[in-house]
Parts: C-alpha cells; structure tokens; sequence
C-alpha cells in the first residue's frame, strides 16, 4: 500500500518547525493510525501502544529541529513510534516476568494481536503458527501484512534495511508454512 502525504507533510512539518502547533496537531491526525498499528505491533497491548504512540510524536516534535528538510516523515516518525514501542514491550516484558517470579501469572483477559486480527475458529491454526514463531519473524510479518506498511516502512520501523525486510518477510512466511504444515499433519 503507498501512501502519497509528502507534498503536504512538508508543508505541515515547516509550519511546526515555526512554532505552529495546529500544524503539527495535523501531522499528529495524518499519521496516528499507522502509528498506533506500529506500537501496537511492537508492544501487543492497547494501552501500551497509545502511550507509545503518543510519547512517540512529542520526541517527534521536540526532534523536528533536527529532521531533515525533504526527507519523507512517514518513515522518520515510524522509526520513532518503533524505537518507544521496544522500549515499552522490553520493560512490559520486565513487569510480567516480576509478576510470575513473584508467584502471579500476570495480567488476564489481555487479548494477543493474532486474536485480535485474525479472529474465527478456522483461522486458530494460523494464531497458533504465528505465535509459535519468533519475534524477529512475528514482527516482520504484522507489521508488512497487519499494520499494512510498505517495504520501506517496515523497514524504518524496524530500523533495516529495505532488502532486510524482504529477507526476513521471505523467511518468515517460509517458517510459517513449515509451522502450519507440521500442525496439519
């Protein structure tokens, strides 16, 4: 899917360079969906996701001195949105494994994003698949198939290179396969 918004996102980032902060509250509307998709991706949770999107666009914003004129945003910002999502996952990640040490078993009635997305009975040996691959591979995935992010986005949100994203996407659904296939039989 490409998504032609650079002509306009110049425009805007120049007015928010200046000070103009509808300009950037704009930037915020043209570009929160993809953004929430991505932290979601990388987080897998909701609440997490929002707040990383979120702190994600104030970097963003504070940052904007910095970026470079004519660049394209889209994969300057998803970089950003990726790199907070990480953070919050790792640190998620820490709190569940203080929760299980600690003789809990963490949060319930979180759904997983396989649940989420790929819903229905007939589809569970997908979720299984999916769930049983690695991060690297699940990441690569949701964000090229679920989030829908072209090569080169998927690419700046992974902080990759574009052939990178090709490989690892080439692989992953290689591992797929193989996963879905041994399940079958």
């Amino acid at each position: 899917m490409l998504v032609l918004v650079e002509p306009m996102d110049d425009a805007l980032v120049e007015r928010a360079r200046r000070g103009d902060a509808a300009a950037f509250e704009q930037l915020v509307v043209r570009h929160q969906a993809v953004a929430f998709r991505v932290a979601y991706v990388l987080c897998r949770d909701a609440a997490e996701a929002e707040e990383a999107a979120q702190d994600a666009f104030l970097k963003a914003f504070r940052a904007l001195p910095r970026f470079r004129a004519g660049a394209p945003l889209r994969p300057w910002l998803l970089t950003i949105v990726a790199n907070e999502a990480r953070n919050r996952a790792r640190a998620s990640g820490r709190r569940r494994g203080l929760w299980v040490r600690l003789g809990n078993e963490g949060e319930e009635g979180q759904a997983s994003p396989e649940e989420l997305v790929v819903g229905g009975e007939r589809d569970a040996a997908l979720r299984a698949a999916i769930g049983r691959l690695d991060d690297r591979d699940r990441e690569v995935l949701w964000l090229r198939f679920f989030a829908d992010l072209s090569e080169a986005e998927t690419a700046a949100a992974l902080g990759v290179r574009p052939g990178t994203v090709k490989s690892r996407t080439s692989r992953a659904l290689q591992r797929l396969r193989t996963q879905i296939e041994e399940n079958a039989a």
